[in-house]
């Protein structure tokens, strides 16, 4: 019987399409782990960046959590800056499953917090607010697991050689979506 049960919940796992792992009580966690670059202030900055992110779902489409962002730059007979930031995020998926890939959904992200970008050999130094936002889309590989782009404008604005500082990002991430208490609760009850 317990074969039975087992099978039948992961069935039911992998027919689940993207909505299910949007839902109220959910977890997102992952990072953007790859970030091209167009500097706004200068055109010739590619970098890298790594930003973690923790996320939950207050209600079906919305996810408010916090994220962590370090990043350097650096080129050939060129300054190298690092940048930071901490603070708050939030998501808002759109609609449902677009039709052209049938696991994938459109989001808007936002966030909120303290950065700077700090720039060597005497390049502009701003720390202070650090704000973005931007659309992204994630493409859902496996019920829990999803691949996204995101095309974010990330200013800082502050104190500092240079008041503000801002660049537009591609960024490209992978994050995991897991059942909270409530949804694993139903899964167990309707594999039952």
């Amino acid at each position: 019987m317990k074969k039975y049960i087992i099978m039948g919940m992961a069935l039911f796992a992998t027919s689940l399409s993207a909505s299910a792992q949007i839902q109220k009580g959910n977890v997102l966690v992952g990072a953007n782990f790859a970030d091209l670059s167009l500097g706004l202030d200068d055109s010739k900055v590619v970098s890298f960046n790594i930003t973690p992110k923790a996320a939950w779902f207050i209600q079906d489409n919305v996810a408010l959590g916090g994220y962590l962002n370090l990043g350097i730059s650096t080129a050939h007979n060129s300054s190298t800056t690092v940048n930071y930031g901490v603070g708050g995020l939030g998501r808002y998926y759109t609609g449902t499953d677009v039709q052209v890939l049938r696991h994938g959904r459109f989001f808007g992200e936002a966030n909120l917090g303290i950065g700077g970008v700090n720039v060597s050999d005497g390049g502009g130094h701003t720390n202070g607010l650090d704000f973005g936002f931007g659309p992204g889309f994630a493409y859902f590989i496996t019920p829990n697991i999803g691949l996204e782009t995101l095309l974010k404008y990330n200013g800082v604005s502050g104190f500092g050689d240079a008041g503000y500082q801002s660049k537009l990002n591609l960024n490209f991430g992978l994050q995991i979506y897991l059942p909270g208490r409530s949804t694993a609760a139903k899964v167990k009850r309707d594999a039952i």
